[in-house]
């Protein structure tokens, strides 16, 4: 009994779209449209709720999902990038309220936001300080546990022994 195979040209896993080339256009045109709908449907709520309450709403529905799987966008064309870094400039805009034409690095800045590259290197090396520390710490833990055992007094039964 033989099965047909197709040729897909994207698959998706975990959240994350990846392209047959791997250059994740897909995964940050997906991203984008969900991030620009969620911002859309945000806006229309704008009024209704205090400032600290939607920025943190914004954070927890479109940065979130901007941050999710940085660690492979690294060196990504810088055309996927700018459409990363456009979602996040319309996100500070909705926040503060501002004008496409308004410029928006004062308002990245007072929102303790980094750009998307600087972001990506940002979440990336705090993965890896984590990762290497938390093997640090195991390791040592390790060698620690088994230098006590080696050095600890011999207890009442091993003294009988001899």
């Amino acid at each position: 009994m033989s099965t047909l195979v197709c040729d897909i040209n994207t698959i998706r896993d975990l959240g994350v779209f990846i392209d047959q080339d791997v250059v994740m256009k897909t995964h940050v045109q997906q991203t984008a449209s969900r991030c620009f709908a969620t911002l859309r449907q945000l806006r229309s709520i704008r009024r209704c709720i205090p400032t600290s309450v939607f920025h943190f709403l914004v954070s927890a529905l479109v940065l979130s999902r901007l941050d999710y799987c940085y660690s492979l966008l690294i060196d990504l064309p810088l055309a996927h990038i700018q459409r990363l870094q456009s979602v996040q400039n319309a996100a500070a805009r909705l926040i503060f309220n501002l004008r496409r034409c308004d410029h928006i690095t004062d308002a990245l800045i007072s929102l303790h936001w980094l750009r998307v590259p600087e972001r990506i290197t940002f979440k990336v090396a705090t993965l890896t300080y984590r990762a290497l520390h938390a093997w640090l710490r195991t390791t040592l833990l390790g060698v620690v546990i088994h230098m006590c055992r080696r050095h600890a007094a011999p207890t009442q039964a091993q003294v009988r022994l001899h």
